[in-house]
């Protein structure tokens, strides 16, 4: 399932729900449900802020299912992150100014059980968060 929406912050709680209810099929708890929401809206919000500077753009969010592994791809075609290494690091923010927190990619990594970032300078950036719901295989 995927789905493109224009980079605003009012679209960040509309990604999260879309997630959640695409992945309620998997019957998750209410904390699992709660985690991948939570690093949904990081990842979205990281695509306003940073990716596009809350200028125009398309953010597209990809969501499938494994067996019992949800997994999220959060895109954008913004600026890109010169050097993703440093900007995992947290309290790391390349936007002082907004007065961030810096916590994005931690928050994304305590709630998911992966996460891998990809990103070119001028070109974008592709978030992948992977969670696996509940203990065992159906």
């Amino acid at each position: 399932m995927s789905f493109e929406m224009e980079s605003r912050a009012c679209n960040e709680q509309f990604a999260r729900v879309v997630v959640a209810v695409f992945l309620s099929r998997l019957d998750p708890t209410v904390e699992e449900l709660d985690d991948v929401k939570t690093a949904v809206s990081e990842a979205v919000t990281n695509c306003v802020i940073h990716g596009y500077e809350e200028g125009e753009g398309i953010i597209r969010v990809e969501v499938s299912i494994d067996g019992r592994t949800a997994a999220v791809r959060v895109i954008d075609h913004g600026v890109g992150i010169a050097d993703v290494k440093k900007a995992m690091e947290p309290m790391y923010t390349s936007r002082p100014d907004k007065e961030r927190s810096g916590m994005g990619f931690s928050f994304m990594e305590a709630f998911m059980d992966e996460l891998e970032v990809e990103s070119e300078p001028g070109k974008g950036t592709v978030v992948t968060m992977k969670k696996t719901i509940g203990g065992t295989e159906q």
